[in-house]
């Protein structure tokens, strides 16, 4: 993916029903940008409309809350329109999602879409599991993985702000 040297950066994570992965993405990346000092607005939503509305998984909340990171305050929403245009990079969790972007992108969209674990070596092109029908250990290991993507992504990020403009 190409980072470009835009200003006013912005991310979106998207997953299939904005309770589990996305939000959980969202909070891992929220606590990475605040460690690396950048400044850039961070979103998460759903290609499916399931969860409007609804906080994450009780489930997804234990594993985040472990590391710190409070996401209980989120609500679910769908991805949108709009969503191309506010955000500079929406990151699918995963492949089926990002085929749903992708049909849902408008030609004039400014987002660049990639699959978040593109940002880590040796993950380029892998999903991450969904853990919405497994146990508390599902959403652990899923918590490992975003959360370590998201640091990758922070660090990529504050390279880039750091970069010598031309």
């Amino acid at each position: 993916m190409e980072w470009g040297n835009e200003n006013g950066l912005s991310v979106l994570f998207v997953c299939l029903g904005n309770i589990c992965r996305s939000p959980m993405a969202e909070g891992a990346f929220r606590k990475a940008a605040a460690e690396a000092g950048l400044e850039i607005e961070i979103d998460s939503a759903g290609t499916a409309g399931y969860h409007i509305g609804e906080p994450p998984d009780p489930r997804a909340i234990k594993a985040a809350g472990r590391h710190g990171v409070d996401i209980s305050g989120g609500r679910g929403r769908q991805l949108c329109e709009q969503d191309f245009d506010r955000f500079t990079h929406i990151f699918a969790l995963d492949s089926a999602n990002l085929a749903g972007i992708e049909a849902r992108a408008p030609r004039h969209g400014r987002a660049k879409v990639a699959m978040l674990l593109d940002v880590l070596e040796d993950h380029e092109g892998a999903s991450v599991d969904d853990p919405y029908y497994g146990d508390q250990g599902s959403f652990d290991e899923c918590w490992e993985l975003v959360s370590s993507a998201a640091n990758r992504l922070a660090e990529k990020l504050a390279a880039r702000a750091e970069a010598p403009k031309a």
